[in-house]
């Protein structure tokens, strides 16, 4: 019970495959039905045919021989004489008089009781041409007409044939059919089945191979596929090809972006001087004047830390940038850190680590870029009277930095997309007027460095980015 539940499970209704097996299996029952269905029907109207005609000829030859005898025997005795002279095994023929009486009747329905004889005497409108008719669980072909002897009619004449046995045989062999059906049926949508799941594994593989290309694979990523269908073949070229057009696309973007913040960065460090130069003396300046300077002053140091940040990820995707891997304590690291974080703010930062040491393999200038872009996250995302925690542990093999904030948290549903550059969260980010880049190089840095970075975080409780770096 638990394997089918778990069968059942794994069962995507959306699925090509499913939907193909499911739309071939219904029309084939629906064929097979079809010709199941008709073949019984045409079988039986070639069965019911035959004996209708048996019936025919028996209404037809008995009027003819009771008025042939009449001719030389009194009528009731002709009648008796062309009844007697007719014998066939499960056909009873009887005559009646005007006033529905039967006058006299064939002895040779021997596999049919008398019951079923009353049943039969007892009916009326018997039809003119032969019809199939059950009583209880016999089957009989009815037929009859007028008796006429000298142009004048006299009673008339019924034939019934007992059909039960050949109806009983025909409804064995439909369900016969039926069962056969069934079988051939779930044959034919197992083997479809398999042979759907073989005609789209070269779909899964497809999506497999896409599944694992990243931005830095775009150049060099191909698909071939040699042996498959035509149509397969076709959708690998297109995607070939849209992955040569989103590679040049991003190459492009990328080297835009690292040309920009290039050659913007000198001219803003430039004006940025000027600036600091002309706050320097500013006797001769009203408060306007040094008010609008030093706003420009901030504003151009802004964008020059904004350059800076887009050179490091152009860098980083162009494979320029280099790490001085070497051990590291992680004690002292966060040590300096905290100390140069107290320079430039209030807020309090406490260090929460074990007795022992904890040494780990890292870039040393990059681990305090890392946990200063980190502890920066944390001031500007939550409240200034709240205190900020780092953490340190060891986990196998394994050194990890937690910085902990009690700040306004992060939605569920923007977590796994918060590494992502120039990504924010509105509802905070809006406030603090951050360029979504930070965390984008702190998981650069730190992947870089053979670590990784997480989060974790509810609203309104803060959060928690875990670096973890080998030791």
């Amino acid at each position: 019970m638990k394997r089918i539940n778990k069968l059942i499970k794994k069962i995507d209704p959306n699925s090509l495959r499913l939907r193909l097996t499911a739309g071939v299996a219904a029309f084939s029952i629906l064929g097979l039905g079809s010709l199941a269905s008709w073949t019984g029907w045409r079988m039986q109207q070639i069965l019911i045919e035959s004996h209708k005609k048996n019936i025919e000829e028996i209404a037809t030859q008995v009027p003819h021989d009771v008025e042939m005898l009449s001719k030389m025997v009194p009528q009731e005795k002709a009648i008796s004489q062309a009844i007697d002279n007719f014998k066939n095994n499960n056909t009873l023929v009887w005559i009646e008089n005007l006033d529905n009486k039967v006058l006299v009747k064939s002895n040779t329905l021997i596999k049919s009781s008398n019951f079923h004889e009353n049943q039969l005497f007892s009916l009326r409108r018997i039809p003119i041409k032969p019809k199939v008719v059950q009583i209880n669980n016999s089957y009989f072909v009815l037929c009859s007409d007028s008796l006429k002897i000298q142009g004048k009619i006299i009673g008339n004449i019924s034939v019934a044939q007992d059909i039960t046995r050949d109806q009983a045989m025909f409804i064995a062999m439909i369900q016969s059919v039926g069962v056969t059906s069934v079988f051939v049926i779930v044959i034919m949508a197992s083997a479809i089945a398999f042979y759907i799941q073989r005609s789209l594994k070269p779909l899964r593989e497809l999506s497999q191979m896409t599944e694992v290309i990243s931005a830095d694979d775009l150049g060099k990523a191909q698909l071939y596929f040699d042996k498959a269908p035509t149509e397969i073949k076709q959708l690998a070229e297109t995607c070939n090809m849209m992955l040569s057009r989103l590679s040049e696309s991003w190459e492009k973007e990328r080297q835009f972006v690292s040309n920009v913040s290039h050659e913007l960065r000198t001219p803003l460090t430039i004006v940025h001087g000027y600036l600091q130069s002309v706050l320097r003396r500013q006797q001769n300046l009203t408060e306007i004047q040094k008010e609008a300077l030093e706003t420009a002053a901030s504003e151009a140091e802004s964008t020059i830390s904004l350059l800076q940040d887009l050179l490091e990820l152009a860098r980083a995707d162009h494979g320029n940038l280099h790490f001085n891997i070497e051990n590291c304590i992680l004690n002292d690291v966060v040590s300096e850190v905290v100390e140069m974080a107290d320079k430039y703010s209030d807020r309090n930062i406490i260090i929460e680590a074990p007795t022992y040491l904890i040494e780990v393999k890292a870039d040393y200038n990059r681990l305090k870029q890392v946990l200063l872009n980190l502890i920066d996250n944390a001031v500007k995302y939550s409240e200034a009277n709240s205190p900020i925690t780092l953490k340190l542990s060891r986990q196998e093999d394994e050194g990890c930095i937690q910085v902990c904030d009690m700040g306004y948290g992060i939605p569920l549903q923007h977590q796994s997309r918060i590494f992502e550059r120039f990504y924010r969260v509105d509802e905070a980010r809006n406030r603090t007027g951050g360029t979504g880049l930070g965390l984008s190089i702190v998981k650069t840095l730190v992947e870089g460095m053979g670590g990784k970075v997480s989060v974790r975080s509810k609203l309104s409780e803060g959060s928690i980015f875990t670096v973890c770096l080998p030791v």
